[in-house]
Parts: structure tokens; sequence; C-alpha cells
């Protein structure tokens, strides 16, 4: 079935409309419908245009959330109506923000459809702290896991990660993990020591970003008495022992 609208999925970085790509403003400037997810921070939706439709269909975890069958069947309709649609995800569309299904779901429609990746909050919580996910002295690589398993599915094996961040020299970052940090902790526990640098970032690139540098053995209780919660990453890896050094020299902001 052809359409004459067209859906983009657009990624709404951590918050900060600094960090937002030329081609995502385009698009979101351009859309006649936009489909907002409740991480997107306002300062982004006001990128719109005044004549735009805004849709907030929230899904976050721990909330009450839009149903997804629903939020894909409002592009699909929008589509053949022949609106622009952008579906603005917090971070990236293609990170952990269910932009497989929604592509997917979407071409078996006979819709258009486009990406415009962000910057996902991994990687900007840890450049607001002054530090790389990657360093030829600490860490070959990096891990992004969700610490928040879908209902009825199996949950990352912590114990395996641990093992290849061990082996492997791997960062690991975690987002959706703070409300099951203890079992976290406990599992990574087992290949990785206890004085394993760890950082926890809430709010990443945002005012009210707040933060906590500790070790993988005081965890849990550090965002307990910090009292953190979500939206946070946690960092847990050797690149996180730089941040002292990273604080006595020049400040480097994410750009």
């Amino acid at each position: 079935m052809e359409t004459t609208g067209k859906v983009t999925l657009v990624g709404a970085g951590p918050g900060d409309p600094d960090l937002l790509t030329l081609k995502a403003v385009k698009a979101i400037r351009a859309a006649t419908v936009v489909l907002v997810d409740d991480l997107v921070s306002p300062e982004v939706v006001a990128l719109a245009s005044p004549q735009a439709r805004i849709v907030h269909v929230g899904k976050r975890g721990g909330c009450k959330s839009t149903p997804q069958a629903f939020i894909e069947r409002m592009m699909v309709l929008a589509a053949r109506e022949g609106e622009t649609v952008v579906r603005l995800k917090g971070g990236d569309p293609f990170i952990f923000g269910r932009g497989g299904e929604e592509v997917e779901h979407l071409r078996a429609a006979g819709i258009h459809v486009e990406v415009v990746n962000g910057i996902t909050a991994g990687l900007a919580a840890v450049t607001s702290l002054g530090v790389p996910l990657t360093h030829r002295d600490h860490a070959r690589g990096v891990v992004f896991v969700t610490g928040h398993a879908q209902r009825g599915g199996d949950a990352p094996d912590w114990q395996a990660l641990a093992r290849a961040a061990q082996q492997a020299r791997l960062t690991l970052v975690i987002y959706m993990g703070v409300s099951g940090a203890t079992h976290i902790q406990e599992q990574l526990l087992s290949a990785l020591p206890a004085d394993t640098p760890a950082a926890i970032v809430q709010h990443a690139s945002l005012p009210q970003q707040r933060q906590a540098v500790t070790t993988l053995g005081e965890l849990a209780a550090t965002i307990e008495r910090e009292q953190l919660a979500s939206p946070s990453v946690i960092v847990v890896g050797d690149v996180v022992r730089g941040i002292a050094e990273a604080r006595r020299a020049p400040q480097v902001r994410a750009a």
C-alpha cells in the first residue's frame, strides 16, 4: 500500500538540545506530527513547528506507559493520512529504544521510514565526567547492556559479562540498572574485584545531573546513600579511575 506520508525515528539524545545532530533538528522542524517519549526534554520538543501536533507517548520503566502496539498503530495511521511523522526517542533509537521493533512494523505496513541517530546516554554520561568509554591503557572495548529484563524474558548473564570484562578489559555501561543494582553488583563481583571503579550518572547532560563515583563493592550502598534514581547510567571499569585526574585538568564538555 503506497502512502504519501513518512515516519522518521529521531534520537533526541540524553536531553541537552545542543547535543542534537543537525539532521535531527531538521527532521523535528519539518514534522507535522511528533510522538514524544517520556525522557525527551521539553527544550528538544520546543524545536517542533508551532503547527505540529505533539503527542506524548511516555514509555519509562516502572511508570505507566503507552502500549507499544498503540504507538505503532498511531504512526501507521498518521503516515497513511499523509503526515510527516517524527517518533522522538530519548538517546538513540537503536540503543534500548525499541527502534528495531518500530522499523520492522512500519516496513511491514508499507510505510517509508528513516532513522536519525542520537547520542546515547551512556556516552554522554561518561563524557560529562571527563573520561572516555575506551582507552588504550584501561579499556579495549565497551559493552552496552540493559539491567531491565523484558517481562518473561531472560535477564543478562552478569557473571558471563563480568568474566568478559575482566579478561578483555571492557567497560560495562548499564542502562536501567538502578533498581536491580544489588543483584547486579553481587553477580559482577563473581569475576570483578570489589575495588573495580564505578560511577552512577543520573539525568546525564541536563542541568539537574547528579553523579557519584565509587567502587563495584560499594555500588548499591552508594546509590542508596546518594538517593540516585532513574534515569541513571551505571559505568563499571578502569576508565573511571581517570575521573580524579580529569578533574585536576581542564574540563571536557560533550559536543
